[in-house]
């Protein structure tokens, strides 16, 4: 039998090759949707059965890479420039899943948050420059003041029940959740649906952090963060499309 000895040379490119495939354009990306979805599937299991942490959820940090790629394949070739704030918000949304399976430690909770701020920005600046976000809050301003209305109203319910060094943190956090929700309601459609999901996911992880406990939680957490990053993903990507076509 004849074998072919592995060299770092070797193992990069196997890596690369497979990198390459996995953003290979193919015009619908379908391939990386299912995926998505038998992770969410696995990961959501693994929740329902009383399994937040741990082993069982190796299928987490594997999510948004997936929605990353079903991005990438999507495009029609390779000429097509990829949605970069939207790549650049999973990116850093594969990072917060990883840091918040270890949130029993404080400081894998911060970096976590640090981590979907970058998301919130991300999706914020993509949503104000490539789909229109400032000119729908402009046409209905009462979205973006709600939003900041219901900004206020959970801090000053949550901030009580959270040790005071967080206080800060989250406030600044939750601002910047509050923004990313107004611009996705000037947006509108399955963008502005996601992002209303995103919001309601986070605030049960508030409610978590303050000592406020509801039932199936945690299930609910994933479920919301889950539906909210699929609708953003896809939604972001046929106002594109849709835009790119007129």
């Amino acid at each position: 039998m004849i074998t072919r000895r592995l060299t770092p040379r070797s193992l990069r490119r196997a890596a690369g090759a497979a990198a390459d495939l996995l953003v290979r354009p193919d015009g619908h990306g379908r391939g990386a949707l299912v995926a998505f979805g038998a992770l969410a599937a696995a990961d959501l299991a693994a929740v329902a059965g009383s399994r937040p942490r741990g082993p069982r959820r190796a299928a987490k940090p594997l999510l948004m890479p997936a929605l990353a790629a079903h991005a990438l394949r999507r495009r029609p070739d390779r000429r097509t420039p990829a949605p970069a704030p939207l790549v650049a918000g999973l990116a850093c949304a594969t990072a917060g899943d990883t840091a918040l399976l270890f949130d029993d430690h404080e400081p894998a909770f911060l970096l976590g948050m640090a981590a979907f701020l970058g998301t919130q920005l991300s999706y914020t600046a993509g949503y104000a420059t490539r789909l229109g976000a400032l000119r729908g809050l402009r046409a209905r301003p009462g979205r973006g003041a709600a939003c900041l209305v219901g900004w206020g109203v959970a801090n000053a319910v949550l901030a009580p029940g959270l040790e005071k060094r967080l206080r800060l943190p989250v406030a600044g956090y939750s601002l910047a959740l509050a923004a990313m929700g107004a611009a996705a309601l000037g947006v509108g459609g399955r963008v502005g649906a996601g992002a209303a999901a995103f919001l309601g996911s986070d605030l049960l992880i508030g409610l978590q952090a303050a000592g406020r406990k509801v039932p199936h939680q945690e299930l609910l957490i994933m479920a919301g963060y889950l539906a909210g990053q699929y609708l953003i993903t896809t939604g972001w990507l046929e106002h594109e499309e849709t835009a790119d076509g007129a």
